[in-house]
This record gives structure tokens, C-alpha cells and sequence, in this order.
């Protein structure tokens, strides 16, 4: 601090001295060590500073925070200075203001950039963005200048032919060089106004017409001639019993209202039925007794122990009623047809000219006349077997109808669609009362109601087994969900053991699955098939018995 007040003491003395000795010449003071240099240091004199900078040379850091003088415009913006480094090349050294060089700014559109981006990745030229085309007449490209020339500057968008010069000429013509045209609300010279036509166009229009009708016919033809061959020798036993009599040995009939015995896993292959050369779509069991099988298949034959032929294509789907005493067959020739059980011969025929996709009889004793059918065309009919008329039609469902099952003590019953969506009904009446469908829902094409009635399981085409309350609320049970076979796209049937232990399921690799109802899990698996094991039924009398059917055209018991 006393350092600084003497500089400036002496500072001022300076000046005064300095003054008098301009008054007197000849006199000159010394002055001391290091004074120059504090005044350099305390003078903020733009003169002095400018003289000083100019005459040291110095240069001014780029990375000073503090100047002490007033530093030149020259100083300011000199190069900076320093070592150059000898590795950097030519382009390196360059100026740039990005990463690949310098880019000079220019006004062009984004159309126009892209234009030229395609123009010179497709032909190998573009034009040249540094030229200005507004103040310089020709047009210069870049990259290949001989194929430029060659196309005359043409872009990609550009490569098509000009069409403009023929519509030009289409529209700027007369009507009369179109041949026939008068103009845009005259006729053509050849047109007529009548609209009967000549002895020859009818004639045309009459073979037309016949041609189409034949084809009609045929498609409405008579439904085929029924034929049924007997497998046994003898329809009737000693004392005049027929095979469809319960037999009397095994004590079924005595044990229907007792509780079911309790059931065991099957574990090998005890016979086998390969009477169909196609493959089997659908078994059905005798009712009650079960001690009768019955099968439909792709080769239009229904077999039990007789054969019955009277289908002109696949047989879809079987059902018989409460006694056993008739059954009904659908087919995708459009026609469903009843058949007495014991002769095998046809009893009447039914159509509404639709493939109907499954059918079932109601099975309330005093409506054993009425069975219901669902159909192709999104509907469920219901048919009177005494008059063969439709009395009734339940037209809700928006896809075809796949699977009807009869619940709640044959009150109602439930139905399945290609729409993915599940509906109740009240018998005869043709409004659903409880509709069903998520959008995580998939497709349910077989549905299976279990021996106690309480639970619907529904093959879901997402491979899983999903279950349904059958009373009331019509509920998923989240708990029970079975997986872990493969069904996508395949309508195989589930079935319950008697005992309500098991769940049973064919899938498409020709698997026999059984699940524990308890728990769900996967217990067993068995190679059933060489391919699709279509169905499963566990007999319900037999306690380890299961029968699958296949696309194989093979049947098989299990033990």
C-alpha cells in the first residue's frame, strides 16, 4: 500500500518537474529504478498504450480474461501465433464450419435439393449450387458434365415421357377425329335407342339362360341315394334283441345313478377300428350305455355296426337322441338327414341350402321332435323332424355357427361362432339373452359340457382349454386354463372323465392330452395319431377307457 502512495506521489512530483523543465531547457532528472514500469503499469493513457503495444510488438492472448491497456485493432485480430503442426494435411488445414469441409450457404428449397441429390446418385450429375442461375444465363453442373449435355439436364423426375403434348392434342382436337365420337353428349353413328334385342342376341340370351339353369339344377339336385350295408351277421340275437339292447352282463344300466367310480390314466393302445380311408371327423357314443360307436367321416361314410352311405360329401358332424333309437347326420352337401339306428335306413331329409356345421337334438324328453342345426350362413335353425319345417331361426351371430350345447337342465343353450364370441339362449326364443366376447377372445370351434353340468370347456384356437360357468352368470374360470398342446386351427374335441378328475384333448400333432382337473397340469401325453387327433371321448362307464379318432382315418380304444 505505502508502495502504491509513493508512486503516486512520485508520479505527481513527475509531472510538476516535468513542467518546469519544459519551462526550463537544459535541466534533466534522473529518474529512478523501475519507475518506468509502474507508470506502464498505472497509465491508462490511450496514447501511451497504443505507442507501447506498437513498439513491443506484443501479442494479445486469445485466452486472457483481463487487459491492462488499450490493445490495437491490429493486435486484436492478429493470427494467433504458435507452433504448426506437421502432421496436418492441406485439407485439415483448410478452413471449415463442419465436419467434411466447408459448406457454403445458399438458398435452395428442400424439392430442390432432393431433386438434385437423386439426379446426381442416379445419372452422376447435378447442378452446380454455387453458381447463381438468375444473374449467369447457361446452366453449369458438376460430376458427370457429358452425360448433363447428353440428356440435356434431365432430372429424375423428369425421366418419364411427356405426356403433355398428346394431351394437348386429345384435348385441343375435334370430336370428329375420334372415330364414331359426335361429340361429349351425342351418340356414337352406330348407337341405338332400342333395347329389344334381335332374333340372334336372343337366341345368344336363351342358351345363356338354359346353361345357367342347368347348373342350378345341379347344384339342387336330388339329395344321394341312400344305401346301408350290415357288418354282422344276424340283426337280432336268440331271443329277438337287436344290437342296440343295453347289455345286461356288466350291470350299466344298474349303476347310472351311483356316483362314477373313480378313473385311471390310459397307458397303451387296446384295439384299433380302420374302416374309414379318409379322416374321421367326429364320434359318438351310445347314450347312456356307451356299449355302441358311431362315427362320421371326410370319405361321406357314417359307420357303427353297419355302414351307411347316402352323402355325396364330407360328413361334418352326428347326434343321437335321448334313446339311441335315431341319429342325425350334416354334411357339407348341404343336407342333414335322420336315420334309424338299428336298419340304418334314412327317415327323412332336411336343407335350407346351406352347409350345415353341427347339429343336436334337444334333449328334453317331450322335444325329442325338435332338433337345431348351426349353419353357414351365421344362423341356427331349428327343425321339426314331423312336418321337415323349419319352426324356428336364431340369427344373431355375424360368423358361421360352430358348436350348440344344450345347458342348465335343457333350458338353454349355448353357441359358438367364427365371430369369436360366445351367446346364450332361451329355447325358442331367437334373441340371446347373454352375449360373450373380449377382445383377447379367439375362436371356439368345439365345446364340451361336463358330467356334472356346472362347467362348459371351450377349445380356444389360441391352444388353450378356457372353462365357462354353465349356470347363471356364464363366468370364465381364470383359474382353470389348460395348456400346453397344440389346436390352432383345428376344432379338436374336449372331453371330461366321468369322475370330473381329468380333462382330455386331441391337438394337431395326433396327441392324446390329459390334464389334472385340480390343477390343471399336463399329466400325461400319448402319440395317438400320424395326424390330427380330432377327438377324444372318455367312456363313461369304463373307467380307464378312452377313444380317439384321427385325420388318419383310424379309431383307437386306449386302457
Amino acid at each position: 500500500m505505502s508502495a502504491a502512495i509513493a508512486s503516486l506521489a512520485s508520479y505527481g512530483s513527475d509531472s510538476d518537474s516535468e513542467n518546469e523543465s519544459e519551462s526550463k531547457p537544459g535541466t534533466e532528472k534522473v529518474a529512478p529504478p523501475g519507475y518506468k514500469t509502474s507508470l506502464a503499469v498505472l497509465n491508462s493513457a490511450p496514447e501511451v498504450a497504443v505507442k507501447e503495444s506498437v513498439e513491443t510488438g506484443i501479442h494479445l492472448d486469445p485466452f486472457l480474461k483481463e487487459v491492462t491497456y488499450n490493445p490495437t485493432y491490429e493486435t486484436m485480430f492478429a493470427p494467433e501465433l504458435g507452433p504448426q503442426n506437421p502432421h496436418r494435411t492441406q485439407q485439415m488445414a483448410a478452413p471449415r464450419n463442419m465436419l467434411s469441409g466447408y459448406a457454403e450457404p445458399a438458398h435452395v428449397s428442400d424439392f430442390m435439393f432432393e431433386q438434385q441429390r437423386r439426379t446426381f446418385s442416379s445419372f452422376g450429375y447435378a447442378l452446380d449450387p454455387s453458381v447463381d442461375t438468375h444473374q449467369v444465363s447457361s446452366v453449369s453442373y458438376i460430376g458427370a458434365v457429358d452425360e448433363a449435355e447428353k440428356n440435356k439436364g434431365m432430372t429424375v423426375f423428369e425421366s418419364g415421357q411427356k405426356k403433355s403434348e398428346k394431351r394437348k392434342k386429345v384435348k385441343g382436337g375435334d370430336a370428329g377425329e375420334i372415330d364414331g365420337f359426335l361429340g361429349p353428349w351425342a351418340k356414337y353413328v352406330d348407337e341405338k335407342d332400342v333395347a329389344k334385342p334381335t332374333e340372334e342376341e336372343k337366341k345368344e340370351l336363351d342358351e345363356i339362360t338354359a346353361k345357367r339353369q342347368k347348373r342350378g339344377r345341379n347344384e339342387e339336385e336330388a339329395p344321394s341315394e341312400e344305401k346301408t350295408i350290415l357288418h354282422v351277421k344276424d340283426m337280432y340275437d336268440y331271443q329277438g334283441r337287436s344290437y342296440l339292447h343295453v347289455p345286461q352282463d356288466v350291470g350299466i344300466n344298474l349303476r347310472s345313478a351311483d356316483a362314477p367310480d373313480k378313473c385311471y390314466l390310459p397307458k397303451k393302445q387296446i384295439h384299433v377300428w380302420s374302416g374309414h380311408t379318409m379322416g374321421v371327423s367326429a364320434i359318438r357314443l351310445f347314450p347312456s350305455s356307451g356299449h355302441l360307436l358311431l362315427s362320421s367321416s371326410m370319405d361321406c361314410k357314417i359307420k357303427c355296426v353297419f355302414l351307411v352311405l347316402g352323402h355325396s360329401k364330407a360328413v361334418r358332424d352326428i347326434c343321437f337322441n335321448n334313446s339311441g333309437t335315431q341319429f342325425l347326420s350334416a354334411a357339407y352337401d348341404r343336407y342333414l338327414k335322420l336315420w334309424d339306428s338299428e336298419t340304418g335306413q334314412c327317415i327323412s331329409r332336411f336343407t335350407n341350402r346351406k352347409v350345415p356345421y353341427c347339429v343336436k337334438f334337444n334333449p328334453d324328453e317331450d322335444k325329442q321332435n325338435l332338433f337345431v342345426a348351426g349353419m353357414s350362413d351365421k344362423k341356427i335353425v331349428q327343425w321339426d323332424i314331423r312336418t321337415g319345417e323349419v319352426v324356428q331361426e336364431y340369427d344373431r351371430h355375424l360368423g358361421a355357427v360352430n358348436t350348440i350345447t344344450f345347458v342348465d337342465e335343457n333350458r338353454r343353450f349355448v353357441s359358438t361362432s367364427d365371430d369369436k364370441s360366445l351367446r346364450v339362449w332361451e329355447w325358442d326364443i331367437p334373441v340371446d339373452f347373454k352375449y360373450i366376447a373380449e377382445p383377447s377372445m379367439h375362436s371356439m370351434p368345439a365345446v364340451t359340457l361336463s358330467p356334472n353340468g356346472k362347467w362348459l370347456a371351450c377349445q380356444s384356437m389360441d391352444n388353450q382349454i378356457l372353462i365357462f360357468g354353465a349356470q347363471n352368470r356364464f363366468r370364465l374360470n381364470k383359474k382353470k386354463i389348460f395348456k400346453g398342446h397344440m389346436v390352432a386351427g383345428y376344432a379338436c374335441q374336449v372331453d371330461f372323465s366321468p369322475d370330473m378328475s381329468y380333462v382330455v384333448s386331441g391337438d394337431a400333432d395326433g396327441k392324446l392330452n390329459i390334464w389334472d382337473w385340480k390343477t390343471t397340469k399336463l399329466y400325461h401325453r400319448i402319440k395317438a395319431h400320424d395326424k390330427v387327433c380330432i377327438s377324444a371321448l372318455w367312456h363313461p362307464h369304463e373307467t380307464s377307457k378312452v377313444i380317439t379318432c384321427g385325420w388318419d382315418g383310424q379309431i383307437k380304444l386306449w386302457d
